[in-house]
């Protein structure tokens, strides 16, 4: 079974121990990208990152993009949801498809 992690500032992920998921609490950039490096390399299947974290580290969350593990997923932090998430959810499903298949009607 894989292990499943969650990064961002403390109070957006310290809930989420008692989920049974592995917290990271991180602020620094260069810091993040050097934890999420070495949990993809070490059996995460699955890290969900805070949006305003992700935000930061945008080059190395593309380096995983095509690969099959881990997944990363993000997720909105306590200053509330930019809407990146849904995005980047958005985007992989077009990919797997091959068509925008969520509409915004209106």
């Amino acid at each position: 079974m894989y292990k499943i992690a969650v990064m961002g500032d403390r109070d957006s992920i310290y809930g989420f121990a008692s989920l049974g998921l592995v917290p990271f609490s991180l602020t620094d950039p260069a810091a993040a990208a050097r934890k999420l490096r070495e949990l993809a390399e070490s059996g995460y299947g699955i890290i969900y990152i805070t949006e305003a974290l992700a935000a930061q580290l945008e080059e190395e969350i593309d380096r995983y993009q095509e690969a099959e593990l881990p997944a990363i997923i993000l997720i909105p932090g306590v200053t509330g949801n930019t809407g990146q998430g849904i995005r980047a959810v958005k985007k992989s499903v077009e990919q797997a498809v091959g068509s925008d298949i969520i509409f915004n009607g209106g």
